[in-house]
């Protein structure tokens, strides 16, 4: 694995690379929520950093000896030195960018706690965990110019290797869970082969044959110090901002570094499917957060999965009880193949049926007008109009997920199937109402293209499978095209 790094000064900043080692300005992300901007665009080479860290430092001192002792406190199975490339680092993640360190202690734990568990189970030091925050950043959707995807930035090749699946529907190097266990693996393999922790993490970032060489070139020494001038340059920051990120991680408070806010990870349970699903009509029957299920299903790359293997779904628990008992009329509403207008940008290939590409045009979407209220956010509206937050942005040509109170939106909302089959009159008053049930139920309904009782239930206020079938005298939750069910 390969890196190139760079370092934005003054402001927050993202780590990624294809196994990264700092922050790049071309940083590729999928995520727009979680991109981090600075209002200071000057950029510094890392190894040009490295170089300025080396020639600006000043002489070790006796204040440095209490970093020194806290390092060696730390220390487990990986060694933690101190000497003056690791102090420049220290004193860039404290002083410089204090600002990374703030916005890395935010996101821990939502990791940290599956990391230590992953860890602990391959039988990995636990301090490897800050790995990933030179890797990725801590984000899950971390993608480098060079194709280097997750948490853990591994390659393509490197990560089928290690049984991380990739294809048109999914990419498990996405997945926290599998990428941190191919992880462990692969630095376990790492550290078999040079039997020193440094030099396998050196090895994860510019490979074992530019480690062997390097020991080759400097006599065949044998500890990352000593065959540190061999090493690519980039490699050489590599090693002192792992000590460095450990270092900060645990002695933030110690530099006056507190966190403003703290992100917690989304609680959740997993189900099995192995057929076609839909994960966007997974989360409208629901009534799950778009942006939830994508932040929970990271891996999952167009919202949809083939069902060409069996793949274990995150869903949020508060909802498993819901799931459980439409369990059928669920599964079976989101392995319908159903053309979908608004899908975000990564998933217009989802369908081979997928309508024009433009909302306005489509019989099953209608232009609607909202106003932003107080304490609306692009989420809440996105959710209530089971939308995205890209969409949004886009119909409006919004650069940012700011919006003012009073301000119009324009949104294209799905018609369901059953009102844009009514009649004239049916018709017009939907296009005059937000999309919310009907108000009455209608005596009768026809079965249509795609219909099932969960969905039938979910049109009509105070229906539910169990009266639908008692009302009819149906003895399971099969219905075919045409069929006249009573709903009163």
């Amino acid at each position: 694995m390969k890196i190139r790094i760079t370092a934005v000064l003054s402001g927050l900043f993202v780590f990624a690379s294809t196994c990264f080692v700092g922050i790049s300005q071309t940083y590729a992300q999928t995520d727009s929520s979680t991109v981090v901007t600075s209002s200071d665009s000057t950029i510094i080479e890392a190894e040009k950093m490295e170089e300025a860290i080396v020639k600006d430092q000043p002489q070790m001192s006796s204040a440095d000896d209490l970093i020194a002792k806290r390092l060696k406190a730390l220390q487990n199975e990986v060694p933690l030195v101190y000497n003056a490339k690791i102090k420049g680092f220290i004193d860039y993640f404290t002083v410089r960018n204090a600002r990374y360190a703030l916005v890395m202690e935010r996101r821990k734990r939502v990791y940290f706690p599956t990391f230590e568990e992953i860890l602990k189970t391959q039988k990995v030091p636990e301090e490897i965990k800050y790995l990933a925050i030179v890797e990725s950043g801590l984000n899950a959707k971390a993608v480098s110019p060079a194709g280097a995807a997750g948490l853990w930035q591994f390659m393509t090749f490197t990560g089928k290797e290690y049984g991380l699946k990739q294809d048109e529907f999914l990419d498990e190097r996405l997945d926290p869970e599998k990428a941190t266990v191919a992880a462990c693996r692969y630095l376990t393999t790492l550290y078999n082969t040079f039997s020193d922790w440094e030099l396998a993490l050196a090895s994860y970032n510019c490979g074992p044959g530019n480690v062997r060489r390097a020991i080759r070139k400097s006599g065949y020494k044998k500890t990352f110090w000593q065959i540190y001038d061999y090493l690519p340059r980039e490699t050489r920051s590599y090693v002192p901002q792992f000590v460095a990120l450990t270092y900060v991680m645990n002695h933030m408070g110690d530099h006056g570094i507190v966190a403003d806010s703290i992100e917690y990870p989304i609680a959740f349970d997993t189900i099995s499917v192995n057929q076609y699903f839909d994960l966007f009509t997974f989360s409208e029957l629901l009534n799950i957060c778009p942006d939830d299920m994508r932040k929970l299903n990271p891996a999952i790359k167009k919202g949809v999965l083939n069902g060409a293997y069996s793949y274990k779904i995150r869903v949020p628990v508060n909802r498993m009880a819901e799931f459980y008992l439409n369990k059928v009329d669920i599964l079976d509403a989101c392995g319908k193949e159903v053309p979908r207008d608004n899908v975000p940008a990564n998933a217009s290939s989802i369908r081979t049926t997928t309508a024009s590409a433009s909302p306005a045009t489509t019989a099953s979407t209608q232009k609607i007008y909202y106003t932003v209220k107080s304490g609306d956010a692009l989420g809440t509206i996105a959710s209530k109009y089971h939308v995205t937050i890209t969409d949004i942005k886009r119909w409006n040509k919004l650069s940012s997920n700011t919006i003012r109170v009073g301000q119009r939106l324009i949104i294209y909302k799905k018609v369901s199937s059953s009102s844009s089959s009514s009649s004239k009159t049916t018709t017009t008053t939907a296009k005059t109402t937000t999309g919310t049930k009907p108000a009455t139920t209608p005596s009768v309904y026809y079965v249509k293209p795609g219909d099932s009782l969960w969905t039938i239930s979910q049109k009509y206020p105070g229906l539910s499978v169990d009266k639908i079938k008692q009302l009819n005298g149906l003895k399971n939750n099969s219905i075919k095209v045409g069929q006249k069910l009573i709903l009163i």
